[in-house]
């Protein structure tokens, strides 16, 4: 059980999946069903903290190299086509709704790119990350839920 819930914290907690794939993996593999939500979606948010020290510290150090800047400006670009309309237009609520939507390239890691890239407040930016997140937790949860059974 706690390999499996290890697993579905490092779901959480990858740019592949996040907890869109991790809380299903955890549900799948019987662990509580509050259990895998709740640290699913703490995996899942400590992702902002630690691209913010990565995009404020490291980023610009690794920026002088010319792969490196050009894959960052590929990476920036996607995230801000992405995310752009909804965070430039409707600012905290556009990135929320951008980071709620349980799809593939919607999650924390292009939401927190916007935000930098669009140089919103870091506070705004983690709490719309954050229920962004919750949210789309929510949904993954009750529909895996549903699917794999009801709540027993």
């Amino acid at each position: 059980m706690f390999l499996d819930i290890l697993v579905a914290m490092l779901w959480s907690i990858s740019p592949f999946g996040e907890a869109k794939l991790g809380l299903p993996y955890a549900l799948l593999n019987d662990i509580n069903i509050y259990l895998a939500f709740v640290l699913c979606f703490f995996a899942n948010v400590m992702v902002f903290p630690v691209m913010t020290f990565f995009l404020d510290v490291v980023n610009r150090y690794l920026l002088k190299w010319y792969h490196y800047k050009k894959a960052a400006i590929f990476v920036g670009r996607r995230a801000k086509s992405g995310a752009g309309k909804n965070v430039e237009k409707y600012g905290f609520w556009g990135l929320m709704f951008f980071v709620l939507l349980p799809i593939p390239g919607t999650g924390v890691y292009a939401g927190t790119i916007a935000s930098y890239l669009f140089g919103m407040e870091k506070k705004k930016a983690f709490l719309a990350n954050t229920i962004g997140i919750f949210i789309s937790c929510l949904i993954v949860w009750v529909t895996t839920v549903i699917a794999i059974g009801g709540f027993n």
